[in-house]
């Protein structure tokens, strides 16, 4: 797993960076594998150099040509798909293109018309989408007139292709800033989260201490100024500010509690989040019904649900997995329950580990159940806690 730069989230090795340039050995393998494969219709004009058919001359001057458009073409490709870039420099480089191809195919013949295909994908790929609306259709016309010099069919064959190829890159473009909005708006989403969670906890410290502080620092002072005359009365006070602070520890002890308890929303979130990057087919409720639920109870239902999905992600080698919260009625009462089926291996075999054991307390602690075993070809956990009576019964999935 490696961390996002910009949201700090842990992604598979394997996963595509859309939208950011490659950082490692192996993204700049993906990225030229991915664009070598489209290289494709350089093995006509290749092809051509290497038969035999020009001059001594023409031969190497047509090498240099198809070396020169294939370099501006990939630094036009390779870097600047979906990321800024000075307009002069790759109207000037889409320019050197639009030059070299028609030159070429208009002296070396309609084997080097497929040199257009690249023109149409750099004008999509890089222009801005007005600019690419006319200049992807003015290359298919240009390719067509060059065309009809040496080989009609041929240029008629292409011209479909130039176009289609050019508005898909188009399309590819827009996907691909769009992901970087995405990806800058996600972690201006977290640093607000963040920044609110601060603002939360400093309230709450206020809220928690600062009477007690202010009169812990009251009764110093009067005891203070009681101890010479009076000791009994500064004993008193001194006992006071005893119980005063053992109440704000009191208080700080609940208020740590709360901040750790995991709560069964976020969880459900980060499955989704956890399994997607791992490549798992996920299906996730959205909104947990929890009317009626005690804190405590979806405290631990929440820690079932990440104990469950670590599971998936590191041990089962599923492909698939469904969560599903359901609220049933049952011999003993209400009750709320989380079901996590894969479609992999459960793991060793060789019994509970501390992890399923330490879930089993946690539940029957707050009155609730554990299953887990093997289904089918896959494996179910089912964790259960009882529900306020008064609480509707039915699908919280």
């Amino acid at each position: 797993m490696t961390e996002d730069p910009l949201t700090g989230q842990k992604r598979p090795e394997h996963q595509v960076r859309l939208g950011q340039g490659p950082r490692t050995r192996r993204d700049v393998l993906t990225k030229v594998l991915w664009i070598g494969v489209w290289l494709v219709f350089l093995s006509s004009p290749v092809g051509d150099l290497v038969g035999g058919h020009h001059t001594a001359r023409a031969t190497l001057a047509g090498s240099l040509g198809l070396a020169a458009f294939v370099g501006v073409y990939l630094a036009l490709v390779f870097r600047n798909m979906g990321r800024s870039f000075a307009p002069r420099t790759v109207v000037g480089l889409i320019a050197v293109l639009a030059v070299l191809a028609p030159v070429l195919a208009y002296t070396l013949g309609s084997a080097w018309l497929g040199l257009f295909v690249y023109l149409s994908v750099a004008c999509g790929a890089t222009l801005p989408v007005r600019a690419s609306y006319w200049a992807i259709p003015a290359t298919a016309a240009l390719m067509y007139l060059v065309g009809l010099h040496s080989n009609e069919k041929e240029a008629r064959g292409l011209l479909l292709l130039v176009g289609l190829i050019g508005f898909a890159m188009v399309g590819v473009g827009q996907l691909v800033r769009t992901t970087i909005e995405l990806r800058k708006a996600r972690a201006t989403v977290a640093q607000l989260a963040a920044n609110e969670e601060r603002l939360r906890l400093a309230r709450d410290l206020h809220d928690l201490l600062g009477h007690s502080l202010s009169l812990i620092t009251l009764k110093s002072e009067l005891a203070g100024r009681m101890l010479p005359g009076h000791p009994d009365k500064a004993a008193q006070q001194v006992a006071d500010i005893e119980q005063v602070s053992r109440q704000a520890l009191v208080d700080v002890r609940e208020a740590v509690t709360g901040y750790r308890r995991p709560r069964l929303a976020a969880e459900l979130a980060g499955a989704q989040v956890a399994l997607t990057a791992a490549g798992v087919v996920a299906e996730v409720p959205a909104e947990p019904d929890l009317a009626g639920v005690p804190e405590e109870a979806e405290s631990a239902l929440a820690w079932a649900l990440r104990e469950a999905v670590t599971n998936v992600v590191r041990h089962s080698g599923a492909d698939r997995c469904a969560v599903r919260l359901l609220r049933r009625q049952t011999l003993d009462g209400p009750v709320l329950e989380l079901s996590v089926e894969d479609s992999g291996s459960g793991g060793s075999g060789k019994g509970p580990g501390n992890g399923l054991t330490g879930l089993t307390e946690r539940l029957e602690k707050a009155g609730g159940s554990l299953e887990a075993g093997r289904v089918g070809h896959g494996f179910r956990l089912v964790a259960r806690v009882p529900t306020a009576a008064g609480a509707d019964i039915g699908s919280g999935a």
